[in-house]
């Protein structure tokens, strides 16, 4: 039970982080792209090291006891690659509107700027679909650090933080537009929150539709798929945003530190 309620917390603050780039944007007046930079690449060296080092050898270490060696280690590799498969289809049926993965800055909130958009009349639409597109990039999130905790509290901590770092600019993403359109900063922040509560909404589905089946074989293609999912976001997502920002090699030290310190976290807890 402790696990359970630890594992739904740290998916609420994962997701809820979204939030904190919404109100980033309100009250600083520029962009710090050092930092961003600096921490999209930490999330990023985060994600990969655990996804290859930890997770992708626990799913084989369950799917070697369920289905034997040579089957296990098939099924491996293939929940690795659904994962990825997963987050591909996700990405090419969100309308290009709502792309999550446009780069947008605090600067971008100007009156003059604002005011211009305003007439172009598809900002609305913009920051709705990005909002949407989020809120369905958060539920396989919200599953890989709900059951990551479930299997090891020490696992989900750091991925949690990793997911929390990489939705700050995604909560800029969704208010920037919707401000924009609405010239109000509540409405912007309401829908950049509520795309964040898509993380722990898909806790709660991994909860009552998985945990009642869990098995060492469903545990293992779940974990294998969670990690496809946590490399895929990496490099299509984390690194391709931090090189976005970086002036100097700031998202490559950060991308370097972030493994650092997952391999120090899972050293100390062995």
């Amino acid at each position: 039970m402790d696990n359970l309620l630890l594992a739904f917390g740290l998916t609420l603050f994962a997701g809820l982080a979204t939030g904190i780039g919404s109100i980033l944007a309100f009250f600083t007046s520029t962009t710090n792209t050092k930092f961003l930079s600096y921490s999209l690449g930490f999330s990023a060296g985060v994600m990969i090291y655990v996804s290859m080092i930890e997770i992708f050898p626990k799913a084989q270490e369950s799917l070697t006891i369920e289905f034997g060696e040579k089957l296990g280690a098939w099924y491996t590799v293939l929940g690795f690659f659904g994962g990825m498969l997963l987050i591909t289809l996700i990405d090419k049926f969100i309308p290009k509107q709502g792309n999550p993965h446009e780069i947008r800055r605090v600067e971008d909130m100007d009156e003059k700027e604002a005011e211009k958009a305003k007439q172009q009349g598809h900002l609305m639409k913009m920051g709705t679909f990005t909002a949407l597109a989020i809120a369905i990039h958060n539920f396989p999130e919200g599953i890989a650090t709900f059951t990551a905790t479930l299997q090891d509290p020490g696992l989900g901590i750091p991925i949690a933080i990793a997911i929390a770092i990489h939705n700050i600019p995604e909560g800029i993403a969704i208010s920037v537009p919707i401000y924009f359109a609405t010239g109000s900063k509540k409405k912007a922040f309401k829908l950049s929150f509520l795309s964040g509560l898509a993380e722990p909404a898909g806790a709660i589905i991994a909860y009552f539709l998985l945990m009642p089946f869990l098995s060492d074989g469903l545990f293992g293609i779940i974990f294998a798929a969670v990690a496809g999912i946590m490399v895929f976001i990496s490099l299509d997502e984390l690194l391709p945003a931090a090189k976005k920002y970086d002036e100097t090699h700031k998202s490559i030290y950060g991308l370097v530190a972030g493994m650092i310190v997952m391999a120090l976290s899972l050293l100390l807890l062995m």
